[in-house]
Parts: structure tokens; C-alpha cells; sequence
């Protein structure tokens, strides 16, 4: 039956002795939830007359939002790419497994791959909220097949498609269906790759840029159609060039529509980009930064190696896997924020950026002591 119980008789929670990223800057504050979202403790005190009924101690530790992995291929001997009746029991799996590194959403990823597995795998991967079973998910990363063959790294090359004459027809066709899908990756050299970006987009389906050969003049026109993301930047695309700096340049272009960011992946595993390179994206355009598990790093290591190799603040560094990933999914009402209102996503750090608990939900589903 449900419950006769009002917001205001649920159990208030009270996280005390902690540091809260909040607007930017780690400050001593308290955090207060109920029902799984953040709660305005001045309308709690003033309006409501309420106090806590459970405290928490975090012994002076960090709060932060919990992280945020746009691009996860799988893991834990799981990949999101075979084609199985059991895709929806592997990304429960992964769900579970990546609490421990701070992770309480996700985008399950998959690779280029025939016709039949997208068919197969998409209609068995639920979009929804976290909780005890594991991280959430907010919808599905498709990255690939309408990728450059010569930047197809990875990628099975007999798998490659092009949009041909019927453009955006023939990535339904490829996919079967767009339900619970928020990223697509296209390479924007491609044929008429413009219009599909713009139908996508229409969607609501955020398009990213990689697995590419594209001079910055394609980029740019891809930016201007709505693209809005960069995949693994320096990864899988043309290096940069003084005379023509390819999906590189979008970090300093001056055609990027006003008020607009275009975001970007990297794979802050200390292998895959070389620190200075780390450092050369960060300063030339810090607002897009995110950082990535695109290897068998973990998404706590690749925050903590980033923090590392480009000096930035500890909050640029959290905020690079949890507000800019949330930014550029249009969920940062919600997601990667500890404002008011938002969903009790959040993680408990140490000084040295090494999680301790995350919880989802306001609810604790991982900590390094017993639960």
C-alpha cells in the first residue's frame, strides 16, 4: 500500500564535520537530505521547524558529487558490445562494481558492431536511477560505426558504415531503435553528417565528435549543426597542426556559437595522453574538461591523475567527472551538484581524492568500512 507519510515526516539526515563542494569551493557546511534529494536547511530550520533525526560524522572528509562516466565499454568481465541475451545482467554487473571508485551514473558504451548486436543489445539496457543494486544510467553511448576507417582504432574496420544518400534513415536503420540512447560518436568529415547531427540533436541525443580524420573546418560546422562533445580528445583524430589543428582546435575556436561549450573526453590514465597534454587541454579551455575511464583505469585513478598532472584545484578536478559531464547531458539540475533540490548523488573523499563512501540517493551503497 503506499505510504500516508508526508515529505516533511520522512527521516532528515544530517552529514556534519565535512567539506561540501558547493558553487565551486570546498566549504564547511553541513549537508542535509530527505527522500533522496538535497535539502535548503534555512527553509528546514525556518520553515518547517525541523532537525535532523540521524547525524552522520565524516570525520572531516570531503563531500562531492558523485562522478559521472560518459563512456564505459564494459568491465569486470563484462562488454557492453556482444551480442547476448545477458547485456542487462553485465551492466547491472558494472553498475555494482564501480561504486567503489565514486561512480553513481553511467553511460554504458557501445563500439561499433553489425546491425544485429545494436538490435540485439539496445532493447535490454533500462535507463534509471541508482540505488542499492548499483550506479545508475542515463542512457546509452553509441560510439560508432559512422567512424573513419583510418581513426578507427579498435574498431572492427568490416563494421564501418556511412550515412550514404539516406543520411539520418540509415542510422535508424543501423541502430533499430534511439530509445534510451544520449550520446552518439560520428566522425564529421563524414557525408552528411550535418543533417544527421541536427536530427539527433533534435532528439535530445547529445553528439560527439571522434574516430576521426576532420580538418577544424569540418569540426566547426559539426559544432554549429549541435554537436557539443569531443571523445577521448587527442585519441583517435588527426595530432594537432599549426596550419590546420583538426577537432583539436575547438578548444580555442572563435566559431563556436555564443553561450555555447563544447566539452571533451580524456583518458587521464597516465598512458593514453601524455600529462602535458593533460595540461595544454585544461588551460587552454578548463570549463570543458571531464575526465574518463577509457581504459582499464578506474574513474577515482583518472581524477586523481589529472589533479596530478595538471596542478588544477581539487575542485576542478572533481568537478571535471561530475558538473561538466552533468552539463553537457543537460541533467546538471539534478546530477553532479549537491545544490538544493538536486538528486543525494555524492561520495565521501579523503585529502588525497581517494573515495571512502558513495552513496545514491541519500542512501549509503558503498563504503571502505562495513556497511
Amino acid at each position: 500500500m503506499p505510504s500516508n507519510k508526508s515529505v516533511s515526516d520522512a527521516p532528515i539526515v544530517q552529514f556534519r564535520n565535512c567539506r561540501i563542494l558547493r558553487n565551486h569551493k570546498l566549504q564547511w557546511e553541513d549537508l542535509w537530505v530527505r527522500q533522496g534529494k538535497i535539502l535548503n536547511p534555512e527553509k528546514l530550520f525556518f520553515d518547517e521547524k525541523g532537525a535532523a533525526d540521524v547525524q552522520v560524522d565524516c570525520q572531516g572528509r570531503i563531500i562531492a558529487p558523485g562522478f559521472i562516466d560518459v563512456q564505459i565499454n564494459g568491465g569486470f568481465g563484462v562488454d557492453f558490445s556482444q551480442e547476448t541475451d545477458e547485456t542487462g545482467q553485465g551492466v547491472c554487473l558494472v553498475a555494482r562494481s564501480i561504486l567503489p571508485h565514486g561512480v553513481t551514473s553511467f553511460c554504458p558504451t557501445i563500439v561499433t558492431s553489425p546491425s544485429s548486436v545494436y538490435h540485439k543489445v539496445l532493447p535490454q539496457i533500462t535507463v534509471g536511477d541508482g540505488g542499492p543494486g548499483g550506479a545508475g544510467v542515463l542512457g546509452i553511448h553509441l560510439e560508432g560505426p559512422y567512424i573513419s576507417a583510418e581513426k578507427k582504432g579498435a574498431h572492427p574496420e568490416h563494421c564501418l558504415r556511412s550515412f550514404s544518400e539516406r543520411g539520418f534513415s540509415e542510422l535508424l536503420k543501423t541502430y533499430g531503435t534511439l530509445d534510451g540512447v544520449i550520446i552518439v560518436t560520428v566522425a564529421p568529415e563524414m557525408g552528411r553528417s550535418g543533417e544527421v547531427i541536427k536530427e539527433l540533436v533534435k532528439r535530445r541525443i547529445c553528439v560527439s565528435l571522434g574516430h576521426s580524420v576532420a580538418n577544424l573546418s569540418q569540426a566547426e560546422d559539426a559544432v554549429n549543426s549541435g554537436a557539443s562533445f569531443i571523445t577521448h580528445l587527442f585519441n583517435a583524430m588527426l595530432p594537432f597542426h599549426h596550419r590546420d589543428p583538426g577537432i583539436v582546435g575547438l578548444l580555442t575556436s572563435d566559431r563556436i556559437p555564443a553561450g555555447r561549450t563544447v566539452y571533451y573526453g580524456m583518458i587521464a590514465d597516465g598512458i593514453h595522453t601524455n600529462p602535458a597534454a593533460l595540461r595544454i587541454a585544461h588551460r587552454a579551455h578548463p570549463s570543458g574538461t571531464r575526465t574518463l575511464a577509457g581504459s582499464i583505469a578506474t574513474m577515482d585513478m583518472c581524477v586523481r591523475h589529472f589533479h596530478e598532472a595538471t596542478g588544477c584545484t581539487l575542485e576542478e578536478a572533481l568537478e571535471a567527472a561530475s558538473l561538466h559531464p552533468a552539463q553537457l547531458l543537460g541533467l546538471h539540475h539534478r546530477k553532479g551538484t549537491l545544490d538544493f533540490g538536486a538528486d543525494a548523488d555524492f561520495i565521501q573523499l579523503d585529502d588525497n581524492l581517494n573515495v571512502k563512501a558513495t552513496y545514491i540517493a541519500g542512501e549509503l551503497v558503498w563504503s571502505s568500512w562495513a556497511i
